[in-house]
């Protein structure tokens, strides 16, 4: 294949990955080893059998570099897709890499730019402040005003490099599918896609950007929560300029409480924040993790690093808080109908086995305090009922229940008695009032009558090109009725059949008279010159065979 000729190197790394980790089979089966240099068993193998499938799935991601450890660090959220023990190995990849040269983002930086780094920032640091796969962060300070900023810069080479590996991924994808039914069935190509577009839209600092100011408007009324400005004028696709935020990670409880922060508050901040976004603005950070905030002096919280965010529209808002509301109040018909309602449940999915296991997940439940829920068992509940059922969760859903359960780890840590099903509730409570609302049934209300008004309008011209296909002659109409046709079949076997026995006793009458009026004949005549009786019999089983083939070939006997 072309690809495999294009990237042969790579296909030879990830084949020895796969390898040295216990998947030599695959390797084989998709027939990797022609990009080998050596027998495939001359590959030192990690001894496989010591350790789980979680594990060594989590080794290959690691061996192969950031791409790949960004894909499993998504799989981690595909708790509706994965077993639990995947997704505990898959939570452990890290985004750590070494920093490029203070040189290399210097020039990366004028590039982009356009003009020397001089004209527009002064004291841009040697060494930077934080390092990932995608880029790294350097301090500086602007020429115009003197405000000390953080510049995000794209590391060298890198869009290429993911650009390459989104490719391979989706050739290996392809010949799994038709080698694995498995692969199919946990649905790798769409969490191959949708890893993609998160890929694409990570590597345009500019769209980040607009996601930083998109969800900054939400809290614009609020002081205790931040996110840092942006500055356009020293942006661009590779270079984000934003300001410098300097606090405290909320990764210590004893640290935080020494230096005299509520961490109980800390902690309720943030979840409101996080529930803020997705219940009420619709558009959030998804990756909330606390390499990815700050804790402010007077307490407050700033949020960075929006290259993942999660966007729900104000129906799936409703149909979610409905969902949740179900399950809270024991309701499994309900439970079923906000599912629906999402679009989630295919054809073939049975309904009533599917409202079984809501029963069961519901009894889980049953009787058990907000405050003693834990919400990511929840959503891993729920994700893996959805599971058995053939169920495709949206991904915006799956971002939502990635940026909850990350939500709950970090502030388990800073306030095990807090629960972030508590301080959904006014959430859900508040959207409930919307749902019924005035202004909402006014906007539905303004908005069916919008829609009514358009069909009417286009009314004339579509019974004017109705019209015409009927005076043509191009209109069919195909009337189906199930039952009627069973009927109609059931008719045509008892008619064949009835016309089957009159023709087999009019042939046994027939012949029974000839053979008679034989033996009875007293003197010979014209016909009896023939061999009448022989000729008879010919030709009444000739008529016999024939009707029984029209009959079988019908199908309807």
């Amino acid at each position: 294949m072309a690809v495999h000729i294009r990237h042969a190197g790579r296909y030879r790394e990830i084949a020895v990955a796969l390898i040295r980790h216990g998947f030599g089979y695959m390797v084989e089966e998709m027939g990797l080893t022609r990009v080998l240099r050596m027998p495939i068993g001359w590959i030192r193998s990690e001894k496989p059998e010591t350790k789980t499938l979680g594990e060594r799935i989590r080794l290959v991601m690691e061996a192969l570099g950031p791409t790949f450890i960004k894909l499993g660090q998504l799989a981690s959220t595909r708790a509706d897709l994965l077993p639990p023990g995947v997704i505990k190995e898959l939570s452990k990849l890290q985004d750590d890499v070494p920093p490029f040269e203070a040189e290399e983002a210097r020039r990366i930086v004028e590039l982009e730019l356009g003009g020397s780094i001089e004209e527009v920032m002064s004291d841009f640091s040697e060494q930077p402040i934080a390092a990932a796969s995608i880029g790294q962060v350097h301090s500086a300070r602007l020429v115009e005003g003197g405000r000390r900023v953080a510049v995000k810069v794209q590391r060298p080479g890198v869009k290429k490099q993911v650009t390459r590996d989104l490719e391979i991924l989706h050739d290996l994808v392809s010949m799994g599918e038709k080698r694995w039914e498995w692969v199919t069935r946990y649905q790798v190509p769409q969490l191959v896609e949708e890893f993609s577009r998160s890929m694409e839209a990570e590597m345009d600092y500019t769209a980040e950007a607009r996601n930083m100011e998109r969800i900054a408007k939400q809290f614009e009324q609020d002081s205790h929560i931040h996110v840092p400005d942006v500055f356009w004028d020293c942006t661009s696709e590779r270079v984000l300029t934003m300001s410098f935020v300097e606090g405290v990670k909320p990764t210590d409880r004893n640290y935080l409480e020494q230096r005299g922060y509520d961490v109980k508050e800390i902690a309720s901040r943030i979840v409101n924040a996080v529930l803020n976004q997705i219940f009420i603005g619709g558009f959030f950070h998804a990756d909330p993790h606390p390499g990815n905030l700050l804790i402010m002096k007077d307490g407050s919280i700033t949020f960075l690093d929006f290259g993942m965010v999660g966007r729900l529209s104000p129906d799936m808002r409703e149909y979610l808080s409905s969902l949740v509301i179900a399950l809270m109040r024991q309701d499994t018909p309900a439970m079923v109908r906000s599912i629906e309602r999402m679009g989630m449940i295919p054809e073939e999915t049975d309904v009533g086995a599917l409202k079984r296991d809501l029963e069961r997940l519901r009894e889980r439940y049953y009787d058990v305090a907000f405050s003693e829920v834990n919400l990511g068992q929840v959503i891993n509940d729920f994700f893996s009922t959805a599971r058995q059922h053939g169920i495709g969760i949206p991904p915006d859903l799956l971002m939502l229940g990635k940026a909850l359960i990350t939500t709950e780890g970090m502030v388990e840590r800073l306030d095990p008695t807090l629960s972030i099903v508590t301080l959904a509730e006014p959430f859900g409570r508040k959207l409930a009032r919307e749902k019924f609302g005035p202004d909402r049934l006014r906007r539905k209300t303004v908005s069916g009558a919008l829609g009514l008004a358009d069909s009417l309008a286009n009314l004339p011209d579509r019974l004017r090109h109705l019209t015409s296909f009927i005076s043509g002659g191009r209109v069919r109409v195909e009337v189906e009725v199930p039952e009627l046709r069973k009927a109609s079949r059931g008719v045509d076997r008892l008619v064949n059949r009835l016309a089957f026995s009159i023709v087999l006793l009019a042939f046994s009458i027939v012949m029974a008279g000839l053979v008679v009026g034989a033996s009875l004949a007293q003197k010979e005549t014209v016909i009896w010159n023939y061999p009448i009786i022989e000729t008879g019999l010919v030709v009444a089983v000739l008529m016999v065979v024939l009707l029984l083939y029209s009959i079988f070939r019908s199908g309807r006997f």
